[in-house]
């Protein structure tokens, strides 16, 4: 499949193939020997702490950063060729416009830099916010700079969107409201998104797909329903003959005790014993269980799993 630009886009590839990815600054490893794929069409959510490695790994899929060990490929290809640039869009915090430029002229520059150019589609971004064509970029508010930067995002039609905590600056109102209009735009072109954010409630409503750094490693990637479906949330009372068993054969994710009450997250090895009562949990329980315990083992499923890889453990697709 061809959009004009002169790129074929193949159905059923991955968006990022990424292996051994490592960067390492002066003060030390912000991503270590990082390895998954990601499927093409996904709407991947990026959790993690400040300084966990998000950015770098955004920065290295966008070609602003080289990595200092291992590769990363946008649809098979490197991401400074032409054709993972024409069919990749970043969208960083700061949100880098030029002030001195009227709404008009940014929109003009988009155009004039990408073969496939939509002004429409960027265009009614711009209106939807009822944003002044004629304004220049430094009169407008934190929220109508950010509209501006999502339409030059949307107005180069990529395959694969990279979003670097794009609504941290927004209203909740305004914020719903784009993060509508994000989905609507990525359901009508099969757009590939991962989009890093510390909302973790905002991630539930809308991703299909995780991926969770932490320590400059990878702790969780997956498919959000085969990753929460490994997982159950414990709970029982401890001091009685029949209380809760040991779960040593189990993995652990993360235990609290408050009083007699005992709660666990675990992954499940085989059936539960004991006077446990078993629970769903939460995408934001599972989140912040991982960042809280890092010894915990990382899980990926077989999907976001490259072929060579045996380290960490899986679960099926």
């Amino acid at each position: 499949m061809s959009d004009g630009t002169g790129i074929t886009r193949p159905l059923g590839e991955y968006a990022l193939e990424v292996r051994g990815l490592g960067m390492k600054y002066r003060r030390g490893w912000a991503l270590r020997d990082c390895s998954f794929r990601l499927p093409a069409g996904r709407i991947c959510g990026l959790v993690g702490p400040n300084g966990a490695g998000k950015t770098t790994l955004l920065g290295v899929a966008a070609n602003l950063l080289e990595p200092t060990t291992g590769t990363l490929q946008v649809f098979g290809a490197a991401p400074q060729s032409r054709e993972a640039g024409l069919r990749t869009a970043f969208l960083a915090q700061e949100k880098p416009l030029f002030r001195r430029f009227t709404v008009e002229e940014t929109l003009r520059l988009g155009r004039e830099l990408n073969p496939g150019w939509d002004q429409q589609a960027a265009e009614d971004i711009v209106r939807a916010g009822n944003v002044p064509f004629e304004a220049r970029i430094g009169t407008l508010s934190g929220g109508q700079r950010t509209r501006v930067a999502f339409a030059l995002a949307f107005g180069k039609r990529p395959d694969l969107l990279l979003l670097d905590e794009p609504m941290s600056d927004l209203d909740p109102l305004v914020r719903h409201e784009m993060m509508g209009t994000l989905m609507a735009e990525a359901a009508e072109r099969g757009t590939t998104v991962v989009m890093s954010s510390h909302m973790l409630s905002e991630l539930e409503n809308v991703c299909d797909y995780l991926l969770v750094v932490s320590g400059g490693s990878l702790r969780l990637a997956g498919e959000t329903d085969d990753l929460l479906e490994a997982h159950v949330l414990l709970t029982g009372v401890r001091g009685s003959d029949s209380g809760p068993v040991d779960l040593g054969r189990h993995t652990v994710v993360e235990s609290r005790a408050v009083g007699r009450q005992v709660s666990a997250l675990v992954r499940p090895n085989g059936p539960i014993e004991g006077a446990w009562q078993a629970g769903p949990v939460s995408m934001e329980e599972l989140l912040l269980a991982y960042l809280r315990s890092h010894q915990t083992p990382p899980l990926i499923t077989s999907s976001a799993r490259l072929d060579d890889r045996t380290d960490g453990e899986a679960v099926a697709a």
